[in-house]
């Protein structure tokens, strides 16, 4: 039997695609009634976290932090069932993450933390990616388990966080990529340039497919044979912020970025690959 401690949008069918495999689930929501929903799915559902993990030799979360977790799991600590097994899919810090494990582990329980790229449709259909990473036996005396709950599972090795330091790069990925996304409209906007366009442009020219070799070029740590100058990649963004303000409309990244190019140019990197802006970065 299961327990899943945070039904919201992605812990609520996390429970439903469980219910629909055969899994007797019990689930818990701070906001009781998101929980009693699940009920006409054929869950069963308790106002007191420490009730909803009784007899449970699985516990999942889908909290919102790292004091959610550790707050939860207190509440819950007298219900826990000798030996049970708490799965951890809330997005934390790697610190957190390693933490629980070894506090976890001296009450007599196993916590492994598996963060994920799903959203609430990937948890209903069981796609999308779950990431783990720690003691390998119990990884693979889990990943039957867990390869039903998504579509593919990463496993980093046995260094314990290291799955939430990757979920955390992933998401940091997202959050700067979608910023760029939404300086791109903003300058398109300016210029008078529909989406349309926009998405005849990427349909032919699609830049997600140089991410890699991209990665490899800024973490390489030669930058003195340029593709593109930093010299002349700092006067495209000046056209780009001259163009904005002409159209009435502000970036959220891209003064930044151009403060950073400034920044090395004056260190005399003007004729360097304009990578060269994550040269410190790069460097261990």
């Amino acid at each position: 039997m299961v327990a899943f401690l945070g039904t919201g949008l992605l812990g609520a069918n996390f429970v439903k695609a469980l219910l629909k495999k055969g899994t007797q689930v019990q689930v818990w929501n701070r906001t009781a009634s998101k929980a009693a929903a699940l009920e006409t799915d054929g869950a069963k559902a308790f106002a007191d976290v420490a009730d909803a993990v009784k007899g449970a030799d699985i516990i999942h979360l889908t909290l919102k932090d790292d004091a959610t977790v550790d707050e939860v799991l207190a509440q819950a600590h007298p219900g826990l069932k000798p030996g049970a097994i708490i799965i951890d899919h809330t997005t934390t810090s790697a610190a957190g993450a390693i933490r629980r494990t070894h506090d976890w582990k001296e009450h007599g329980f196993t916590y492994l933390h598996a963060p994920v790229f799903m959203g609430p449709q990937n948890a209903l259909e069981g796609t999308g990616y779950m990431l783990v990473s720690g003691d390998q036996g119990l990884i693979n005396q889990l990943e039957p388990t867990l390869s039903q709950m998504t579509g593919k599972v990463l496993n980093f090795g046995i260094e314990e966080g290291k799955a939430a330091g990757m979920k955390l790069l992933g998401n940091l990925f997202l959050v700067t990529f979608t910023a760029g996304i939404a300086d791109t409209l903003s300058l398109a906007k300016a210029l008078d340039i529909p989406l349309g366009d926009l998405n005849t442009l990427f349909e032919s020219w699609n830049p997600g497919t140089a991410l890699a070799a991209r990665l490899q070029r800024v973490a390489g740590g030669k930058y003195d044979q340029p593709s593109w100058e930093l010299n002349m990649a700092r006067k495209d963004t000046q056209l780009f912020m001259e163009a904005a303000a002409e159209g009435g409309t502000t970036f959220a990244v891209i003064p930044a970025i151009a403060a950073e190019m400034d920044k090395w140019i004056a260190k005399g990197h003007g004729n360097d690959d304009w990578t060269v802006i994550g040269k410190d970065a790069a460097t261990r």
